[in-house]
């Protein structure tokens, strides 16, 4: 049926959606809800109808599909059958497994809008429950990588990538991609923004200079540094990865086979050829014990052998936070010190050993012996002056100094309430905190830690502060300590039962 378009006036983002005359829809027998199909001069798409009261034989699309369309004054619509990715979802569901032409229409069609969140949500829970194996996970990186963006350098492409679930963990790129990048092999790292962490390492980096490019500029950044720090998320790489998380946080899921997927297709489609992949470990952490931790590096080897990537991973210590601040600022803040020679001995030490396997991976240096070349690539200042060459490339000031960097105009301290010595510092109550300050979106939120586990501290001794530029949120993240416990002391009193009516 051919029919005239109309521009709807509202925005609706990224939402497939279109609205069509009462009369039209009685004609194709479309309901609210039902996919259409919309031709235009060679071209396809396929969204979502709403109904309008009038009978006209007309079509409202938003600005973003118009121009998709060619921006034509007629198109014709027809009703759109029930996709064969539904089916293959279904089949997933009774434990069936993909091969690489299913897995591909299924994210062929979440890349294109044409399943609403609730079957991409049964996709996620198929993964969850069901599972799949080093070939499915292979397939599904691939049909990632294909609905996207690609990018290709002529030099080797290297990276480095965790896994997460550890605050303050985002400053460690910031200081391991300089020393890398220093003696001239090629990292250009795109990075997450944070989904349920206080920082991502973009979020980070954007204390400091730009981090979101086109695809096009970023070929043009790689002539000025052999180092990047960006934000993936508008190169439309792997597209359906953002779809996907999206929905995975509003379930609370995080399959194994779409985690993997997820770093693995953003990897490829940015070029990279060799990845090293931190997989931090401990109470508290993603991955609680050295044993699931060695068989998830064995899941990222192979898969990753089945795409044609060369994978190492290092298994590191993520029992506590890294270093003493957690939010983009104060991170920015301690990431800047390591570079100027000082910081925290823990950023340090996992800041290296991760370059120096970089470095290995490189043939920079010799088997065993990266950790030294970047202690001393990194005590030279050569990462620093890598560093502010990266900064100026993005569209920052190089000469930035830590005591430059804004915290939260509020603050409050956490003192202790006894002598003893901290017995635990933990993840999940310093994320809280730091989350409900503000962080990510306030950059100068979070979190500054003064002890570690193990220290002795004295009644009245600074514990850690929390930063807002919201009072409102800074009165809301004080309530919560009491209640969360982040650092505890031997001895404390951890709760009473019954409490006190």
């Amino acid at each position: 049926m051919r029919v005239k378009v109309k521009l709807m006036e509202a925005d609706l983002g990224n939402l497939r959606v279109a609205l069509i005359g009462r009369g039209v829809a009685e004609e194709l027998d479309i309901c609210p809800g039902c996919r259409l199909k919309i031709c235009s001069n060679g071209r396809e798409v396929t969204v979502f109808a709403g109904i309008l009261g009038s009978n006209d034989d007309v079509i409202e699309v938003p600005a973003s599909l118009y121009k998709e369309l060619g921006s034509p004054e007629e198109v014709e619509v027809a009703p759109f059958i029930i996709p064969p990715s539904l089916h293959y979802i279904r089949e997933k569901l009774k434990g069936a497994k993909l091969d690489y032409e299913r897995m591909y229409t299924i994210i062929k069609d979440v890349v294109s809008g044409l399943l609403t969140d609730v079957e991409i949500a049964a996709f996620v829970a198929a993964q969850t429950s069901v599972g799949m194996d080093i070939n499915e996970m292979v397939h599904l990186t691939r049909a990632m990588v294909e609905t996207g963006n690609k990018l290709k350098f002529e030099e080797p492409v290297y990276d480095i990538h965790s896994i997460g679930g550890v605050p303050g963990n985002s400053k460690v790129s910031i200081v391991a991609v300089p020393i890398v990048a220093s003696t001239g092999v090629f990292i250009p790292k795109t990075s997450s923004r944070a989904i349920t962490s206080p920082s991502g390492t973009a979020d980070t980096m954007e204390v400091f200079a730009r981090v979101e490019f086109a695809i096009n500029e970023v070929a043009e950044l790689a002539k000025k540094s052999s180092g990047l720090i960006i934000w993936g998320g508008k190169l439309n790489l792997a597209p359906a990865d953002d779809i996907l998380i999206r929905v995975e946080y509003s379930l609370k899921l995080d399959p194994l086979s779409q985690m993997v997927a997820s770093i693995l297709s953003k990897k490829l489609s940015m070029g990279v050829q060799n990845l090293l992949i931190d997989i931090p470990v401990g109470t508290g952490a993603k991955v609680e014990n050295l044993e699931r931790g060695r068989e998830l590096a064995s899941i990222f080897t192979q898969v990753g052998q089945g795409l044609g990537l060369s994978i190492r991973c290092a298994l590191t210590y993520g029992g506590q936070p890294i270093g003493y601040t957690v939010g983009p600022a104060l991170e920015a803040r301690e990431a800047l010190e390591t570079l100027l020679g000082g910081g925290a001995m823990s950023v340090r030490e996992k800041a290296t050993s991760l370059a120096g396997l970089v470095l290995e991976m490189a043939g920079i240096a010799p088997r065993g012996a990266g950790k030294v070349v970047a202690k001393e690539i990194l005590r030279s200042g050569k990462a620093y002056q890598m560093f502010r060459r990266m900064v100026e490339a993005q569209g920052g000031n190089p000469d930035v100094r830590p005591e430059d960097i804004g915290l939260g105009k509020h603050k409050v301290e956490i003192k202790a309430p006894m002598d003893g010595y901290i017995t635990g510092v933990y993840n999940q109550p310093i994320t809280t905190l730091a989350r409900v300050a503000g962080a990510p979106h306030d950059k100068g939120a979070g979190v500054r830690l003064y002890v570690k586990r193990g220290h002795k501290v004295r009644k009245g001794d600074v514990l850690m502060e929390i930063y807002s530029n919201s009072s409102v949120r800074l009165e809301e993240a004080l309530k919560m300590v009491n209640k969360l416990k982040p650092i505890t002391i031997e001895g404390m009193l951890l709760e009473t039962y019954p409490e006190y009516v």
